[in-house]
């Protein structure tokens, strides 16, 4: 009897060590060992955008996020006028050759994000986008992988986060309407304002990054950032940041990437800076 109580045992006990072995590693709600993560800008016409790449480099560059697999897209607006902020030799800082061009070339930049989106969701991993801008680029997307895979339900496996009223307005309604209708599409509070339940990574007084960004890679994509900001906030008529034009910072559309990665609780820019500070690194 004694051993059959033993042999029991033993077999909870392993059957616990295989749920333990086989659970998945998450960074909030992202799956590491599987899942994509996709930054799309629109880098038009404001240039909070610029910003918040550099911000999202900043998350990616923290050692938590070694293994994240990741890619960003440039230029992915909607119907809003005013000429666009040329980020280029930012992103090529920040992501190195993980990022495609869909304001230069918006097929290519289709393609190359298919592919990617397309193995992910072949070897079982789920795609969530970051949408620093408007739906038109990942509707586009969307019907791509539903004729390229039309067995994976994109309601499930594909999830879209949007904090902006204004980029819902500025997208093409009919995309907006059909991302909303085959994604899991998650909409969550603005992220200009501090306290409504996400961060709040809009400041209009000077924040002094260079405290917590030293690593040097940082401190170089900070620094084109805003070389960039300074250049084109309000000229030709862009729209004026006013928050950047007086000194501060605008990267409110990083709350999405921060409600995706489960650090959803930062309340401000400058909890930002001290949560990814690389002065400890």
């Amino acid at each position: 009897m004694l051993s059959k109580k033993i042999v029991v045992v033993l077999s909870v006990i392993c059957l616990a060590c295989n749920s333990e072995t086989f659970s998945p590693k998450l960074i909030g709600k992202f799956n590491v060992e599987k899942d994509l993560y996709l930054a799309q800008f629109d880098c038009k016409t404001d240039t909070d955008d610029i910003l918040s790449v550099a911000a999202v480099a900043t998350m990616l560059n923290d050692p938590r996020f070694s293994d994240v697999k990741y890619h960003a897209v440039a230029g992915a607006y909607g119907t809003q006028e005013g000429l666009y902020v040329p980020p280029n030799n930012l992103f090529e800082i920040a992501f190195g050759n993980n990022w495609s061009d869909a304001h230069t070339n918006f097929q290519q930049a289709l393609s190359e994000v298919t592919k990617i989106v397309t193995n992910t969701l072949k070897d079982g991993g789920d795609i969530w986008i970051a949408e620093a801008g408007q739906s038109d680029f990942s509707a586009a997307l969307v019907k791509n992988i539903k004729r390229t895979l039309p067995s994976i339900d994109t309601k499930l496996r594909i999830h879209i986060v949007q904090h902006s009223d204004w980029n819902e307005n500025q997208a093409t309604p009919d995309d907006l309407a059909y991302v909303k209708e085959n994604t899991d599409y998650i909409k969550i509070p603005d992220g200009n304002v501090v306290g409504n339940g996400s961060p709040g990574f809009n400041a209009e007084e000077k924040v002094n990054w260079r405290n917590n960004i030293t690593d040097p890679k940082l401190i170089k994509v900070w620094e084109k950032a805003f070389e960039i900001v300074n250049k084109y906030n309000g000229k030709d008529g862009r729209y004026k940041n006013p928050a950047i034009a007086k000194g501060g910072m605008d990267f409110s559309d990083v709350a999405e990437s921060c409600w995706i990665f489960g650090f959803n609780h930062l309340k401000n820019v400058d909890q930002f800076f001290k949560e990814f500070s690389t002065s400890n690194n």
